[in-house]
């Protein structure tokens, strides 16, 4: 007999039966499995039950001929009182009670339903989302510049044979695992298809610049491969999101963004390879003054502590091929040291670990930087008001926002600036806000 002192993951106590808690035998064999005590009250105490002898014909019974599986019921005695024990295995496929799939998640019973429910049966079928063929698509849909890039960088990689790397586009499908039957797996129309959303909702990206928690000063989304995903949104990070602190070395200019790229790149790749594309919902990031978050739908291997995610740990990527592919590009490692290296070069560049944070059924990480440092790094640099003067010189349909994001002061600070221009008879706006443009009346040199 097993001495059971709570309900957890794998107890469950119950006072008396009810053909209903076949519901729970079903979400113990659908997960690790567990006991379920009849004769005993939620306080743990036992109160018996007067037809044990009964029930332990018409339990094994049920069970059999409603769920389809076998589970053992044992009779026991305590203070002159009869109750059961009734013992669950795991079972390696999917069991539905009536047609509905139940789960054991820590003390409660849940219905699978929708993309829980896909995945969940993907798992016990041993399969992933990203493994599943599409119908009427053929390779002829798929872009052939996509194939290209791979071939660039997989040479670069060298972990793709050059004899696979030479032969036509479905011999390199093949080798990559990414067909099925002669159909298209999920990996390869998300890898290699020019608009993966036609097939797969939510399959994108998208980028704002947020003044605060609410105020969003401006937004863009990145669609197509895979690849191409990945290559854009990190040019836009560098480009037009991220402020960089300018220093010299000699007559050499050099830029130092807030966050190291490398563990941008890291995170972003993680993200994009580990999303969790069912759900329908796109990767999200989140630009500010001084911090970034990034989140995308995912969820920590069933099993492993948060504190396990967080350190090295064995790779268990949620889509096996994309990730694979990925591999084989060179674009990331397959030994799960993906976080490590982030933190790495974080502590490299001097700028605190980022944090992460579990919430909405997904993964957000955190990248913030430390102020006092940038503070520092940009005194003596030009005033505000020089900046503004040469950057509109330079594109006279700069909105404030750009112009804030470019100076690395607020939009009402740009305001301020701008007010002080025009009054000076610097700086003149001609037409309106929409459709007007910024003339230079007295340019710095």
């Amino acid at each position: 007999m097993i001495e059971m002192n709570a309900e957890n993951q794998n107890t469950e106590w119950k006072e008396s039966w009810r053909d209903e808690y076949l519901k729970w035998i079903c979400g113990f064999a659908n997960a690790q499995g567990g006991t379920i005590v009849i004769g005993k009250n939620d306080g743990g105490d036992i109160v018996g039950v007067s037809d044990a002898a009964k029930l332990m014909e018409d339990i094994p019974n049920k069970v059999r001929d409603v769920l389809g599986i076998v589970v053992d019921v044992n009779r026991h005695q305590q203070n002159g009182l009869e109750y059961l024990e009734i013992t669950v295995e795991p079972y390696p496929y999917p069991v539905n009670y009536k047609g509905q799939y139940h789960y054991r998640s820590g003390s409660t019973k849940q219905e699978l339903k929708g993309a829980a429910l896909n995945k969940f049966i993907l798992q016990k079928t041993g399969r992933h989302w990203d493994s599943v063929p599409v119908l009427n698509v053929t390779i002829n849909d798929l872009d052939s510049r996509a194939f290209d890039n791979f071939r660039k960088r997989a040479t670069r990689s060298k972990r793709v044979e050059e004899s696979v790397l030479g032969e036509k586009n479905e011999a390199l499908l093949e080798h990559l695992r990414l067909t099925e039957n002669q159909h298209l797996k999920r990996a390869a129309v998300l890898l290699f298809h020019p608009d993966p959303e036609r097939f797969i909702t939510g399959a994108y990206i998208k980028i704002g610049f947020f003044e605060n928690q609410v105020d969003l000063l401006y937004q863009d989304e990145i669609h197509g491969t895979l690849f191409e995903q990945v290559e854009k949104t990190m040019d836009l990070l560098l480009t037009k999101y991220m402020r960089a602190i300018v220093s010299y070395e000699g007559i050499g200019r050099i830029e130092t963004y807030l966050f190291p790229e490398a563990a941008l790149r890291e995170a972003l790749l993680n993200a994009v390879a580990h999303k969790d594309y069912s759900s329908g919902n796109p990767i999200q990031i989140k630009v500010y003054d001084h911090k970034l978050s990034l989140w995308n739908t995912g969820h920590i291997p069933e099993g492993w502590s948060v504190e396990k995610f967080l350190n090295i740990h064995s790779s268990s990527p949620n889509n096996p091929d994309i990730a694979n592919t990925f591999f084989r590009a060179g674009m990331i490692e397959s030994w799960g040291r993906g976080i490590y290296k982030i933190i790495n070069e974080c502590e490299k560049a001097h700028v605190p670990a980022p944090t992460y944070e579990f919430y909405w059924g997904g993964i957000e990480v955190h990248f913030t930087a430390v102020k006092s440092s940038v503070k520092s790094s940009v005194k003596g640099s030009e005033k505000s008001s020089e900046k503004i003067l040469k950057l509109v010189s330079d594109n006279n349909q700069m909105t404030i926002a750009e112009l804030a994001l470019a100076v690395g002061i607020s939009t009402r600070a740009i305001e301020k600036q701008i007010s002080k221009l025009k009054n000076s008879k610097q700086l003149a706006r001609i037409g309106g806000d929409n459709g007007g443009y910024w003339q230079v009346l007295n340019p710095t040199p």
